[in-house]
């Protein structure tokens, strides 16, 4: 039986019979606010079942009708376990994942608290990562979501991604490819981890190895074809940079580069050369910020 049909009559708690004669009535508490345009429709919805599926039909509604008389909302909650009260009392870190988005959400649907709702949106997704490739549209597919939450999850995971961002700015001198993958974690990676996109970014340093900015300048497969060699010289002459740093992902999470990736940094390197720009590094990320691969560690570039 279609969901909506069911949760048509959990609403408006009125269960459906069919008399021998195979005549369709109906009984219970809201059968007074049912119109009879709305009658008629169930009506037809219906006809093509027989008894025994009107027992099951029954027994299902009065199952959902029973789970819903038995929910509490979180405001009846008991204090200490709401997820605000307890963020006030022990602080955001004493919260589960579930409770800090349960807070976002601010309220739940029919028969399922913000928490109920933000368990079912993390078992869905697997995990925040997961949760974070999802469209805003398809999350206001989602029951009980709709565009505002939407709109208000993409958002929380976006500051957190700029927290980051900020963190990694007060790191902004970078001496070995131990720092340079610290600030590649925390700039780029909260982009790149799960990433179905190959996204090739280069960031540009001063003569005392500061960073002066980081320019994403490509996405898709990493070719010759794609990341042009030119225009990374010319965004470092703009920048006045005196060395550079490449970084791109691997959707896959296999950090190993690839003949191709070989063979592009090194032509990178004796473009850059020429032009007096030193390549320090090229780092290929993976799928978790502890997977990466550092060229200069593997000695392709000196």
């Amino acid at each position: 039986m279609e969901k909506e049909i069911i949760n048509f009559f959990v609403e408006k708690e009125i269960l459906p019979f069919i008399s021998k004669k195979g005549k369709i009535y109906f009984k219970g508490k809201g059968l007074k606010k049912l119109t009879t345009a709305e009658r008629e429709k169930i009506k037809i919805k219906l006809s093509a079942l027989k008894e025994k599926d009107f027992k099951d039909l029954r027994e299902e509604i009065a199952s959902q009708i029973k789970k819903n008389s038995n929910f509490l909302p979180i405001k009846n909650w008991v204090k200490e376990e709401r997820p605000r009260e307890l963020l006030l009392k022990k602080g955001e870190k004493a919260l589960s994942l579930a409770k800090l988005l349960a807070i976002i959400l601010r309220t739940g649907k029919k028969g399922e608290s913000a928490e109920d709702l933000a368990k079912k949106l993390l078992n869905r997704y697997g995990s925040l990562s997961g949760l974070d490739q999802a469209t805003v549209l398809e999350l206001s597919k989602i029951e009980g979501i709709g565009i505002a939450k939407a709109c208000s999850i993409k958002a929380a995971l976006e500051l957190g991604k700029r927290l980051l961002e900020e963190k990694a700015e007060r790191k902004r001198k970078l001496k070995s490819p131990k720092e340079v993958v610290e600030y590649v974690n925390e700039k780029l990676s909260p982009y790149l981890f799960n990433a179905k996109k190959e996204f090739f970014s280069v960031i540009f340093l001063d003569i005392k190895n500061k960073v002066i900015d980081t320019l994403e300048l490509s996405k898709g497969s990493i070719n010759a074809s794609i990341v042009d060699v030119k225009e990374i010289i010319s965004e470092a002459a703009k920048r006045m940079a005196s060395s550079i740093i490449l970084v791109h992902n691997h959707p896959s999470g296999e950090t190993q580069p690839s003949e191709e990736d070989i063979n592009l940094t090194l032509r990178i390197v004796k473009a850059c050369e020429i032009c007096g720009i030193k390549v320090l590094d090229h780092i290929i990320v993976g799928r978790d910020k502890d997977s990466y691969t550092s060229f200069l560690k593997l000695g392709i570039i000196k």
